[in-house]
């Protein structure tokens, strides 16, 4: 691909973005389109707009990105929770550390690539992008110290910037806790497959098996039946089985006597169809005859798309934009499928759903964008690249420059086009149409949607990878991406502060996703780089790469042990905060019935006896 097909693709993607924000700034002062960009308000405040023209909700403004960078912290912590803070804080580390690249790869590695060896340039519209990537520079090249020393800087900025980005998480997460107050789900296990006795009830069966067994954790239990939305839609689905079976077994007429005026559905033949029938034989035997002649098969195929693909700009649309498009229509399909198997997999909450999804939601983007358009061919040459380690950063080395064309574009698709989407809302906002002007429906104020963390998460790490692993080998693509991140920043606030309601709540759990994903990246690039300087002979280089993967790991390793056990269990110090809070150090706490109403329901409260 050459600079006038990205710039082409660039443009295109820029007219989209601008008209869809643009559209926005409109819709958005719409009173029919309130409850599309004003969910959560709606649902929370119960109020209106009023209906009157006014020349100001016909006028594109960008007011809204003024609002949406006013909101502070504690409000969207207050407003959305621990989750929606956990997420603009991914963003925020994103900005930081490209940044750092940018300027550095920028400024420093771009250069070199693109003076990498002797060679007549041509003007910079009609340069190929090769030109810009570390394949252009020549081997045994002195000037590969300085790609070595940028991936030292890149690396060890984005291990800082995650330490204090996971320590600041984990402030978070524990204020968050000991705020909460408590929880029955923090004391609570969920046992299933309990069999049943013949001989006591099942509630006694269960008290006594526990106390007998475990009489020094267990205090209650509670039943819980079946009442989800599958056994929902087994229930509506038997009485829809019912009511036909009901009507299988109705007497009815089966035949009909033509009256005066027939249907046309029903009685006799009539000879209308016979001559439709008895001429579509005859043009079909016409038809036949005429396909024999062997002439037909000189014939071009669609020989008008002939001299529309030889222009220039067609070219470079084809070229440069379609490739990630297809891609991006392809993967709007992953996220509903995995979260249906997260769904058939059983976990217990909505909150564990989205982060079953969202892990298999980000393996499946980074498997088929990153490491199938690398290791393009055959499944099975993929598996026989995969099957020797030995050889791996070898041809990761020789394919990344040569797809990081791809990945820009595909930045420009994916990345600012699904953004402008995203705050457009146009599946929203098509049925909200359909609904009101065509079905006739009143507007649901409840009726709002939850963030979809199990997609925007996968998304902002793959293009996370593809930034650490392109900012040494084709700087390029870092301006691309952080006006990607500086747009996500503006329109996710908006969207968590207006559109999306909270329904539930994880306490940051997203956030070690975030971390071991972000150090499987810095390792990738590692070992990309090392193939790299392999084949470009520099062994200096090579071998000072080798320690920066062992500290890499090494960092990891320690935050594992640092900060990770708060997101998997509560420590003992979490527990005695309960416990020393109110003062009542000899309490402790005991998950029972609210004896003072009567409820039985064990989840409904917590209660503090004397251990005495």
């Amino acid at each position: 691909m050459i600079i006038s097909a990205l710039l082409t693709s660039a443009g295109i993607n820029i007219g989209v973005c601008a008209l869809l924000l643009s559209l926005y700034s409109i819709l958005r002062k719409q009173p029919a389109n309130v409850n599309v960009y004003f969910g959560r308000r709606i649902a929370e405040e119960h109020n209106r707009l009023r209906d009157a023209f006014v020349l100001e909700r016909f006028v594109p403004s960008p007011s809204w990105i003024l609002k949406a960078l006013q909101y502070t912290e504690e409000e969207i912590l207050a407003v959305a929770g621990l989750d929606a803070v956990v997420f603009l804080r991914i963003v925020i580390f994103s900005i930081r550390i490209f940044s750092i690249a940018a300027v550095v790869c920028v400024f420093g590695i771009l250069p070199l690539n693109y003076f990498g060896q002797e060679m007549e340039h041509r003007k910079i519209p009609s340069e190929s992008l090769d030109v810009f990537t570390i394949g252009n520079v020549v081997e045994r090249s002195r000037w590969l110290w300085v790609h070595c020393l940028a991936l030292y800087i890149v690396s060890c900025s984005a291990c800082l910037l995650l330490y204090f980005e996971y320590k600041r998480v984990s402030k978070l997460r524990l204020i968050h806790v000991t705020r909460s107050g408590p929880n029955p789900s923090h004391f609570t296990v969920l046992v299933r497959g309990i069999p049943k006795s013949t001989e006591e009830s099942h509630d006694d069966s269960v008290t006594n098996f526990f106390t007998k067994y475990h009489a020094s954790s267990y205090l209650s239990h509670q039943i819980v039946f079946k009442a989800g939305k599958v056994q929902k839609m087994l229930s509506g689905a038997k009485k829809v089985y019912e009511k036909f079976m009901h009507v299988k077994h109705t007497v009815i007429e089966k035949r009909c006597k033509a009256g005066v005026y027939r249907c046309g559905l029903c009685g006799c033949s009539s000879n209308s169809f016979q001559l439709i029938r008895t001429s579509f034989d005859r043009n079909g035997k016409k038809i036949d005859t005429g396909s024999s002649d062997p002439s037909i098969r000189e014939h071009e195929r669609l020989p008008f798309l002939k001299g529309i693909l030889k222009k220039r700009f067609v070219t470079q649309i084809v070229t440069g934009y379609l490739p990630s498009v297809i891609l991006q229509l392809a993967l709007y399909t992953v996220p509903p499928m995995m979260m249906l198997f997260s769904t058939m997999e059983g976990p217990t909450s909505r909150s564990g759903r989205k982060r079953s999804a969202c892990c298999k939601v980000l393996y499946f983007t980074i498997w088929n964008v990153f490491f199938v358009n690398v290791l393009s061919g055959s499944v099975i040459s993929q598996i026989n690249i995969l099957s020797s380690s030995k050889d791996i950063p070898a041809q990761l080395a020789k394919a990344v420059p040569s797809q990081a064309t791809f990945f820009i574009t595909y930045v420009l698709t994916s990345g600012w086009a699904s953004l402008s989407s995203e705050v457009m809302q146009l599946f929203g906002l098509i049925w909200n149409m359909i609904s009101k002007y065509i079905l006739g429906r009143e507007e649901d104020p409840t009726a709002v949607l939850t963030f979809p963390y199990h997609t925007e998460v996968p998304k902002l790490l793959l293009f996370g990878l593809l930034g650490f692993t392109c900012s040494i080998l084709a700087p390029l693509i870092l301006p691309f991406l952080l006006i990607y991140f500086f747009l996500g920043y503006v329109v996710y606030r908006n969207q968590i502060m207006n559109v999306y309601r909270t329904r539930y709540e994880t306490g940051g759990l997203m956030w070690p996703i975030v971390h071991n994903t972000t150090i499987f990246s810095l390792v990738l690039t590692q070992l990309i780089c090392l193939g790299v300087f392999s084949l470009k002979e520099s062994p200096i280089a090579a071998g000072f790469t080798i320690p920066l993967i062992l500290i890499t790991l090494l960092f990891n390793e320690y935050c594992r042990k640092r900060f990770h056990p708060l997101f998997k269990s509560f420590s003992a110090q979490v527990i005695t905060f309960f416990l020393t809070d109110t003062g009542n150090c000899n309490y402790g706490f005991v998950l029972s019935s609210n004896i003072e109403n009567g409820n039985k329901d064990i989840l409904s409260s917590f209660t503090v006896i004397n251990n005495a």
